[in-house]
């Protein structure tokens, strides 16, 4: 696109699908401005998985070195029984990721990736215009008098005004609420307990110690409850993700403060480890209410589209929320870049039919997943360990299908082979 076409985009919400999205459109030439509600850009102090989909898409963004520098490399992915932490299935990640998808599968510190996408998204040097971030922003509003140039209106009277608006504030979206858009929330009737646990005290237990001796992504199968967790910041914390039937509270607030108690007790009966591990938790733990939206294949209202948890918020029972939005922010930017201004409609609807399905049968997949995993023991619970001995994909997709992403239009993006070394 030349200078002579290059138009704004807004985008609403400065999380990790929102700053991914303003890098692709800066690197296609148009000038962004991003609105974040809080006084400081930021993470919440809690791990993240980037599986190969969203990997690809991050290293076309040129992140690749930024990325090296943070990442911590899972060897697999370890399913066990709850009882007795017999190992269900194993799925090879490592090596095998970088070789079959050209790109590897990471986990991060949330903070640490965030970093990343604002840094690049400031950086003078970067190509395209830098991005304007603007913190304190809180979205009130959306005025479309003019339906080509819609205004977001800040708490404070701000108004900007933009070519195009991105909603990318997250599941409980003001963009979407200004657009009268239908409330499509349901919850799940379980919430998600998130801790950090220091890596030397888990190092330090032979209880735990098999923790640290071979990083992997590791779930817990087991009735009404499951627990995820793996190391980030190369083993320097053990990241925790503990989902239990929810309480009256944390439903109705969201989120809550949670005790190390709390936690290590949220597991009666499991095998001994799991206690043993729970209880080193340090630092903030909290319990946050699972929430998701129901499939809905309306994400665009003329010139403003949504992106990523505002338009099709899923359980995290497939890891894929973030990786899903930062799918949303390539395809975007493909549509919005190659297109003149006036043609900004046309290029939004062609990025909701290139999203909407795709995003939408991972929701579903996430949904099933839940009762997937938390099955009672018996006849159903046995078939199921055995499906995941022979692994392919938990429920209704495969990783085949997920890992692969959706197809790109840029044949560099989807050909490049990743090779890694060290």
């Amino acid at each position: 696109m030349s200078a002579s076409q290059s138009y704004s985009v807004t985008i609403v919400g400065g999380g990790l699908g929102g700053l991914t999205a303003a890098l692709a459109l800066r690197q296609r030439g148009l000038r962004v401005t991003v609105l974040e509600q809080a006084a400081e850009l930021g993470e919440v102090g809690a791990g993240i998985q980037t599986a190969p989909n969203a990997s690809r898409v991050l290293m076309g963004l040129g992140l690749r070195a930024a990325l090296e520098a943070i990442r911590t490399e899972p060897l697999d992915q370890v399913r066990r029984r709850w009882q007795d932490g017999s190992v269900i299935g194993l799925t090879p990640l490592g090596e095998f990721c970088k070789r079959e998808y050209n790109a590897p599968y990471w986990h991060y510190h949330r903070a640490d990736l965030h970093k990343v996408l604002l840094d690049a998204c400031l950086d003078p040097e970067g190509a395209g215009p830098a991005v304007d971030v603007r913190t304190g922003s809180k979205v009130v509003e959306i005025d479309q008098g003019d339906p080509a140039r819609p205004t977001a209106v800040t708490a404070r009277g701000e108004r900007h005004a933009a070519d195009v608006l991105v909603g990318a504030d997250g599941i409980r979206s003001a963009v979407r609420d200004a657009l009268g858009m239908p409330d499509s929330l349901l919850f799940s009737g379980e919430m998600a307990y998130r801790a950090l646990i220091p890596g030397d005290k888990i190092a330090a237990d032979p209880a735990t110690r098999w923790l640290v001796d071979r990083y992997q992504s590791t779930i817990w199968y087991g009735p009404d409850r499951h627990l995820v967790h793996y190391m980030i910041r190369g083993g320097e914390y053990l990241n925790v993700v503990a989902i239990v039937p929810s309480t009256p509270e944390v439903e109705r607030d969201w989120t809550a403060p949670a005790t190390v108690d709390e936690l290590a007790e949220a597991f009666p009966g499991w095998d001994d480890r799991v206690p043993a591990m729970l209880a080193k938790a340090e630092g903030e733990i909290s319990a946050w209410a699972m929430y998701h939206r129901r499939r809905d294949p309306v994400w665009v209202d003329g010139h403003v589209a949504l992106l990523g948890d505002a338009c099709h918020a899923m359980l995290p029972y497939q890891a894929q929320g973030a990786s899903q939005a930062m799918e949303d922010a390539a395809v975007l930017a493909e549509e919005l870049g190659s297109v003149p201004v006036g043609n900004v409609q046309d290029a939004l609807a062609r990025y909701v039919a290139r999203r909407a399905k795709h995003a939408g049968m991972v929701q579903d997949a996430a949904w099933n997943n839940m009762t997937f995993y938390h099955l009672p023991d018996g006849p159903e619970q046995r078939e199921r360990d055995r499906k995941l001995t022979r692994f392919g994909g938990e429920s209704d997709v495969s990783y085949e299908w997920l890992w692969r992403g959706t197809p790109l239009n840029d044949p560099d993006e989807e050909t490049f082979s990743y090779q890694f070394h060290g």
